[in-house]
């Protein structure tokens, strides 16, 4: 390199550096903090309009644990629930970096989208977070069920032996952001568990809310949910309002680099309308 190439570098170093520094002071750190309990969350997000919390608010109270065992939870699909995954193939879903191993999809980065559209209906899927938790504090197991591709129920390592938590609207099953699980089911990393979803979707007419989206929810076998309203589209520190979208949107497993298992994923389709 040439003195003359070398004396523009050093030149433009401090403009480089200022610009830098212009960035990044415009960039509003994230705050979060640990409370004495062990419960990680954010001290600094907008306050939930149907209730006195915050968004993942880590002094919100910690949903008791009930101990599910071991037992296999496995549920045979019935005869009218269309196979979205029997350990086969992925044909029911678009391309992805998800593999197969062993009869189970192992998530990775990208998200697993179905190749069909659904509305109200009946979700079973099996789910086995990693037997090794991730250094990485937030990707320990972390994955979600996103309802048309907007509404997520929460998959995480939410088992009570872990000294350090997640807020409680971001445990495993709550519904991400807005609503806990009115009981910890969690299984050990490492044991197959199961979500059974029984979800009704918003309603909209002449481009207005009608009605929200609701849910009732077994983890485990255990109820955790029952009608839960779900508040809006999934967000992160933030609230977020309905828009008019279709009736029936496609169902999307979450990849956040963590090796999530599933297996045993059906679906039947609900009809709700009145006769």
């Amino acid at each position: 390199m040439n003195k003359s190439r070398i004396f523009r570098l050093l030149h433009a170093l401090p403009i480089c550096i200022c610009i830098v520094f212009i960035l990044a002071s415009n960039v509003e750190a994230v705050k979060s903090i640990v409370t004495p309990q062990g419960v990680y969350g954010h001290p600094d997000t907008p306050k939930l309009p149907w209730c006195s919390y915050i968004k993942h608010d880590p002094y919100r109270p910690i949903p008791p644990f009930v101990d599910t065992g071991t037992a296999d939870i496995s549920i045979a699909p019935p005869s009218d629930a269309k196979i979205l995954f029997d350990g086969k193939n992925l044909s029911q879903w678009h391309k992805s970096d998800c593999e197969l191993s062993d009869g189970a999809i192992v998530s990775a980065s990208g998200s697993l989208t179905t190749r069909d559209s659904f509305g109200d209906c009946q979700l079973h899927l099996e789910f086995m977070t990693p037997q090794k938790p991730s250094p990485v504090f937030s990707n320990r197991g972390n994955n979600g069920v996103l309802l048309m591709g907007l509404y997520e129920i929460q998959i995480f390592d939410s088992h009570p032996s872990h000294k350090k938590q997640i807020y409680p609207d971001g445990q495993c099953a709550a519904i991400y952001g807005e609503t806990p699980p009115l009981l910890n089911a969690c299984r050990l990393p490492g044991i197959w568990q199961s979500f059974d979803i029984i979800f009704t979707a918003p309603v909209f007419k002449d481009g207005k809310l009608l009605k929200p989206a609701s849910v009732t929810m077994l983890h485990n076998g255990v109820l955790v949910h029952l009608n839960t309203t779900i508040h809006g589209p999934m967000t992160w520190r933030a609230i977020s309002e309905y828009k008019p979208h279709a009736e029936k949107l496609p169902l999307i497993l979450m990849g956040h680099n963590s090796p999530v298992q599933f297996r045993n994923i059906w679906i039947r389709t609900l009809n709700n309308k009145e006769n």
